[in-house]
């Protein structure tokens, strides 16, 4: 069971990186719509470097009324974040759409920048081909879809790793579907390297 940080001490965590420069941020799962608005109102602060949101709303802890309050929140987030990374589940849910073919996450995509992502990545998996890992990316002019075979390896933490490396590589500066390519790259080299507790994330330099 996934029990949520008091609200005061999050803050107080908040309030003691005020000195801290960062190159990037990552979000993932808010488990409160409290502690989700406390993060919108600090992401607010930092709007000159890259925010990826991982819309993490789809996960066995959660009752249905818990993911409709969130989902409000977390569209709240959208013009103010760099990079947003739901699942199909999750892009569902945010766009109260059926996505179960390759357009209908062109149009789910389309949707989310309508209403203010810059930049959208819905992650496929394996949902619509037993033989490919397949994501989308759309930026309000460019669609362009991201494949990899399919590998039957313990793929536990695998959406993360994907968000946390494309982070990585915005924080460098490296263009955006550069990044996205390498965090790909990266995260199916984790998949291929996962052991019985989920993807490994290993040195890409060894």
């Amino acid at each position: 069971m996934i029990t949520a940080t008091a609200l005061s001490l999050f803050q107080q965590q908040l309030d003691s990186l005020v000195d801290i420069t960062f190159d990037a941020i990552k979000i993932g799962l808010l488990p409160s719509v409290e502690i989700a608005e406390l993060t919108l109102a600090f992401i607010k602060q930092h709007q000159e470097i890259p925010i990826i949101l991982d819309p993490v709303l789809v996960f066995k802890e959660n009752a249905d009324h818990e993911i409709t309050k969130m989902k409000a929140t977390l569209l709240a987030f959208l013009p103010y974040v760099t990079v947003i990374t739901p699942n199909l589940k999750e892009a569902a849910i945010l766009t109260g759409m059926s996505i179960t073919t390759p357009a209908d996450m062109v149009t789910a995509a389309k949707y989310l920048y309508q209403l203010g992502s810059k930049h959208t990545i819905i992650k496929g998996g394996n949902r619509m081909d037993q033989s490919l890992a397949r994501d989308l990316y759309y930026d309000g002019q460019v669609v362009k879809t991201f494949v990899k075979p399919l590998v039957s390896n313990n793929n536990n933490g695998a959406g993360c790793t994907f968000a946390s490396a494309i982070a990585s590589n915005l924080a460098i500066s490296t263009p955006m579907v550069a990044a996205i390519e390498q965090s790909k790259a990266f995260t199916y080299q984790a998949i291929l390297s996962s052991n019985e507790y989920g993807v490994f994330q290993h040195d890409i330099n060894d």
